[in-house]
């Protein structure tokens, strides 16, 4: 007979595990990546308020 017993789940186990410790990291992955893009999105409104700050300066500037 064999060492291991009949129902012996522990491959099934650790591949469970493994694909839990993937899905994880998957996760992690996608959510740093997401806020990147939020925080780049936020950069990107600031940069441009700033500019049409800026324009209309310009504007009530050369309008005096």
């Amino acid at each position: 007979m064999t060492e291991r017993d009949r129902y012996d789940d522990s491959d099934f186990d650790s591949a469970v595990e493994q694909a839990e410790r993937t899905a994880r990291k998957g996760w992690t992955a996608i959510l740093g990546v997401t806020g990147l893009i939020g925080v780049a999105a936020i950069a990107t409104v600031v940069v441009c308020m700033a500019a049409v700050v800026g324009m209309v300066y310009v504007v009530m500037v050369i309008n005096r």
